[in-house]
């Protein structure tokens, strides 16, 4: 397994469903060629609507990843389209959930939200590599030197990370990393570290963990020190958060 995994973090920390919905709910659509072959992919990760040919529709999901919380979800562009013409495996995918959704066999539910999301991360790995022009994390993930520092905040967020550590990891001098990071991700790896550390202490705020446990996990000084970053950011306190 790549020890600079882009993807399993995020994946394990925001729930990834995908299930079959009616077109006008639909943000994951397969859409067929004349003899019924798959071949486009559209995603859109914040719900918008496509317009697409409704014959051409072969299989339509809601997909839910935790929305505008996820920040990949929040990097990615409102619509992507994948041209499935060069893809056999993806379309072997496809076929498969199209033979379960037909079949309608025990457990169909189950077995086409694991398939979707084996999907879902086939199209955020061409994402991924094919990388973005406007500074996010999607950008940062695309870059083989900060995608390691990213991937180490992701992976160990309560950790005393010091730029100087986060350029060791990246394997760039401090200034070149400091430079590059706000120039691709778009803001500082302290700022990126403080909203990541925030977004997973609400998760954890949310499910009733301890104020002062959730403090100590990601690294705050103080629970009241965290209380504050937590109102700066969300508008209200961690206590109010689960009212």
């Amino acid at each position: 397994m790549d020890r600079f995994d882009r993807l399993t973090t995020l994946i394990d920390r925001f729930k990834l469903t995908v299930a079959p919905a009616p077109l006008d709910q639909a943000t994951l659509l397969v859409l067929g060629d004349g003899d019924g072959t798959p071949a486009r992919v559209v995603f859109l990760p914040t719900g918008e609507t496509a317009a697409v040919d409704e014959d051409t529709v072969l299989f339509a999901a809601h997909v839910d990843w935790n929305g505008p919380t996820n920040p990949l979800v929040a990097a990615l562009p409102p619509q992507i389209e994948i041209d499935l013409g060069q893809d056999p495996d993806t379309i072997g995918l496809i076929t498969l959930m199209l033979s379960e959704m037909t079949s309608q066999r025990c457990g169909v539910g189950s077995v086409l939200n694991r398939l979707g999301e084996v999907l879902i991360v086939r199209i955020l790995r061409q994402q991924i590599e094919a990388g973005s022009t406007r500074p996010g994390l999607l950008a940062g993930l695309s870059d083989p030197r900060l995608s390691r520092a990213i991937v180490a905040m992701h992976d160990r967020p309560g950790h005393n990370w010091r730029n100087e550590d986060l350029a060791q990891v990246a394997g760039l001098s401090l200034s070149r990393f400091a430079e590059l990071f706000l120039e691709t991700v778009g803001e500082t790896p302290a700022a990126y570290l403080r909203r990541w550390r925030l977004v997973l202490a609400r998760q954890d705020v949310t499910k009733g963990d301890r104020i002062d446990a959730v403090a100590r996990r990601y690294g705050f000084s103080s629970p009241e020190g965290f209380t504050r970053a937590f109102k700066k950011r969300y508008g209200m306190t961690p206590i109010s958060q689960r009212l």
